[in-house]
């Protein structure tokens, strides 16, 4: 059972290697990728990328919204921005969820309310995938 995982973001490749299998962030949802899942494309949400390896070890990453295609056994996944959950500092996490927080409230207006709800929801995600699964 193998699929292979292409993450990219303008600026840089973050991830490319085989996997067993993932569970995607999309805008409707979770989804589950197994090996010879139907082909697919759909937007993903901001949200935790989860990847089973070979040792049946869960990985996570920070997805900040994009596309992925899902053809022949390769996973092609298209986002803003995206970070391995292993490089994420859960202090420096947590304090810029904090900073969204306290933005949050303080926001004035349909335009800083709208920014400070997106910042927020990028802070929660890399809180979520700082924390990582075993």
């Amino acid at each position: 059972m193998t699929l292979n995982l292409c993450v990219l973001t303008p600026n840089r490749s973050v991830w490319n290697s085989q996997v067993k299998a993932i569970i995607l962030p999309t805008n409707s949802g979770q989804i589950g990728v197994l090996k010879d899942h139907a082909a697919t494309a759909t937007a993903v949400d901001i949200g935790v990328l989860r990847m089973l390896d070979f040792d049946d070890q869960w990985s996570t990453m920070a997805l900040m919204g994009g596309f992925a295609r899902i053809s022949n056994n390769q996973i092609t996944i298209l986002v803003n921005d995206a970070e391995k959950g292993s490089d994420i500092d859960p202090q420096e996490a947590q304090q810029t969820l904090e900073i969204a927080e306290a933005n949050l409230r303080k926001a004035e207006g349909k335009r800083q309310l709208i920014e400070a709800n997106l910042a927020l929801r990028r802070a929660r995600t890399l809180v979520e995938a700082g924390n990582t699964i075993s």
